[in-house]
């Protein structure tokens, strides 16, 4: 792979995506008002507005989740429109524009669906869709978002913490990692039908990572249903990282004890690190991390280290080399 070697402060928005990619320019020129409101982060740990439904305006065909509460993480940051949410994804499956998955995501089909739970756990089990959804009780999750490719959103999640459904199924002592898959469905996600990655494409944690408080299995947002663009019917969440850690529309969990290969990283390794921290000081080899754009407004913003939540997280990392180990 070519690599340009580019000054940080040359690096225009259209420049900034992994592979091409552009930031549209209704998303850049909007939301001009909120970025001169100051606005200031407030560290998870406080409770987040709730966010029952989709903002006035808002087009949301996905049904409503019943008895979602209000999650124990938030953040006071004005949320991204659901409009926005559901229509900028990276989502490779269905296409590499950020508005492929809106427009092709509806071939994807969510039921039936299981998830199979497998490898160093003493309960391996095949779980239908609507059955992991009654094990544990929906909340929302407030979390920021960074992209890797330089923006950013603040999304009102619903879903549940992953740890205690991997207490459920009980890892044994050799299980030190946690694997994920998506689907792989040619016929619904027409961009497997191409090369541009290794397909299925797959994730993975460190176990205690994924038994972190705020990693998450979403299957909602705004209160509704997940829309297919956004991961349906289940993603993981894991805010402390760059957003392609968080795979989509999985269907298989394996707990294994040694380090799984993960799409982004199998494809480039020296631009996607297995951990993927969010790290400023940590450049990506074609553009600077120290900024992003919240979509929805004009002016940069500083990256914080581990998307704000260090306070959280940073002791899983005591004494790694965070830029060794990228």
């Amino acid at each position: 792979m070519i690599i340009k070697k580019t000054a940080a402060s040359d690096i225009s928005s259209s420049e900034i995506t992994a592979h091409g990619l552009y930031l549209r320019r209704r998303e850049f020129l909007a939301g001009g008002a909120a970025a001169a409101a100051g606005l200031t982060v407030a560290l998870t740990g406080c409770k987040s507005q709730a966010s029952s439904a989709p903002p006035p305006g808002a087009a949301s065909n996905e049904p409503p989740l019943p008895g979602v509460k209000r999650g124990p993480y938030g953040t006071t940051e004005p949320q991204t429109a659901y409009g926005d949410i559901t229509s900028y994804n990276n989502f490779y499956e269905f296409g590499t524009d950020k508005s492929d998955p809106g427009k092709n995501a509806g071939t994807l089909r969510t039921r039936p669906w299981t998830v199979a739970f497998e490898g160093e756990i003493g309960k391996p089990q095949v779980i239908d869709i609507d059955a992991l959804l009654k094990l544990f009780p929906l909340e929302e999750r407030v979390y920021r978002l960074r992209c890797v490719e330089g923006w950013s959103m603040v999304i009102p999640w619903v879903g549940f913490p992953l740890g205690p459904l991997i207490q459920r199924l009980q890892p044994t002592s050799r299980a030190k990692y946690v694997a994920f898959t998506t689907r792989l469905a040619p016929e619904q996600m027409p961009g497997q039908k191409t090369s541009v990655l290794d397909w299925p494409y797959v994730e993975g944690l460190r176990l205690d990572e994924a038994l972190h408080p705020l990693a998450i299995l979403a299957v909602g947002l705004y209160g509704k249903t997940l829309p297919n663009q956004d991961g349906a019917p289940v993603r993981l969440v894991v805010p402390w990282k760059y957003g392609f850690k968080s795979i989509k529309s999985i269907v298989k969990v394996r707990f294994v004890e040694s380090q799984p290969p993960t799409s982004w990283n199998r494809y480039a390794p020296s631009e996607y690190g297995f951990y993927s921290n969010v790290n400023p000081a940590v450049d990506h080899p074609r553009w600077s991390q120290k900024k992003e754009r919240r979509i929805g407004e004009f002016r940069r913003r500083d990256t914080l280290p581990f998307n704000g939540y260090a306070s959280e997280v940073a002791s899983l990392y005591a004494g790694l080399d965070l830029v060794k180990n990228f």
